[in-house]
């Protein structure tokens, strides 16, 4: 799969009320755009991913997979604020010809928003047939269906919530400790607070998975061990692999992203923002989810207009959004399949 480059070259002004000089998303595409440009699915990728879906979401994209290529023109940037191609803390800020840093500046899931139509532009899309996330993939989906109405024909949010709550802010401040603990995080170099870092995917882990999976999965060997557990060396090899493949500056500046979601800030109020919402809407919750809990799925069911609430039973908590493809995709048939569900939507498109 090849990776796009999309460069916007002008000032970019941020929420917070700073600006980036300009900015790069990476993206992918698969399948074709087809003549009515309807066929356009937008996948938002959740706080690490990266623009290929297929790489961390190939049992929902792919030939013969619920997202065909054959049929679907499938969209997938790399957000703003990341290390995969995007513009991020290690690009090179023009104003010093080093990288940013611990100077990359405040963004919001908005900021990120804003970025990706940008890019929606530029790639011609005039149309969104679906737009798909989980996680902070979801907040920028419900983000983008707020501030463009008239874009998004389906909108399916896969455990999110409408604004980030006391409890994910917390774990993700504990994480952000973890990073400033590490005696090297000041320093100006591109694998400033890795060992902290190491630390803090250690703590996320506890909250995208929960009780009954380390249970299940990190089991005791024997009842006379008294070390050499497999939950221990669980954990550290989540943070060996998170440093193989991120650096410190992007998990912080990611996690303050994840801090800034709420739809009602300068909308008068949650509850309003939602309204806004006009594209036919599927919210999923997963019953064991810690992170972001059913009732936060359940409260965008009730506050979107015609929205449809369904949940998927998991063992894996918070990351049975990227594992449970099977019970996924057999809730998008059945939803897409309601009476006049799909034919509604390219309707819309169509106008």
């Amino acid at each position: 799969m090849d990776l796009h480059y999309f460069d916007y070259k002008y000032s970019f002004p941020l929420e917070s009320g700073s600006s980036l000089p300009g900015f790069r998303l990476a993206y992918t595409t698969r399948g074709t755009l087809n003549s009515e440009g309807t066929n356009v699915v937008w996948v938002c990728h959740a706080l690490t991913g990266n623009a290929d879906p297929g790489d961390w979401w190939g049992g929902m994209i792919g030939t013969g997979k619920y997202f065909n290529p054959d049929t679907h023109f499938i969209v997938c940037a790399n957000v703003l604020g990341s290390c995969y191609g995007s513009t991020g803390p290690l690009s090179i800020n023009p104003a010093t010809g080093q990288p940013f840093y611990h100077d990359f500046p405040s963004v919001t899931i908005r900021d990120m928003v804003e970025a990706l139509d940008l890019l929606r532009q530029e790639l011609g899309i005039e149309k969104i047939q679906t737009c798909i996330g989980g996680s902070v993939g979801g907040e920028q989906a419900i983000e983008w269906a707020i501030m463009r109405p008239n874009l998004i024909g389906n909108l399916v949010l896969i455990a999110v919530s409408a604004v980030a709550s006391p409890w994910c802010i917390a774990f993700n401040e504990a994480q952000r400790m973890a990073i400033e603990a590490d005696p090297t995080w000041l320093e100006q170099r591109n694998d400033a607070g890795a060992s902290g870092m190491k630390a803090a995917r250690a703590m996320a882990m506890i909250s995208y998975r929960n009780y009954d999976t380390y249970g299940f999965t990190q089991a005791l060997d024997n009842n006379e061990q008294l070390d050499g557990y497999k939950a221990a060396s669980y954990q550290r090899y989540q943070g060996e692999k998170i440093a193989e493949r991120f650096n410190a500056f992007t998990y912080w500046t990611l996690s303050k992203v994840m801090d800034s979601h709420n739809v009602g800030r300068n909308r008068g109020s949650i509850l309003n923002a939602l309204a806004q919402i006009k594209s036919r809407t599927l919210v999923i919750g997963i019953r064991s989810d810690l992170l972001f809990p059913p009732s936060e799925q359940q409260f965008l069911a009730r506050h979107i207009p015609d929205a449809i609430y369904e949940e998927i039973d998991s063992l894996y908590g918070h990351d049975g959004f990227l594992i449970e493809f099977r019970p996924l995709a057999a809730i998008l048939r059945k939803w897409m399949a309601t009476e006049n569900g799909p034919k509604k939507a390219i309707e819309e498109l169509k106008k």
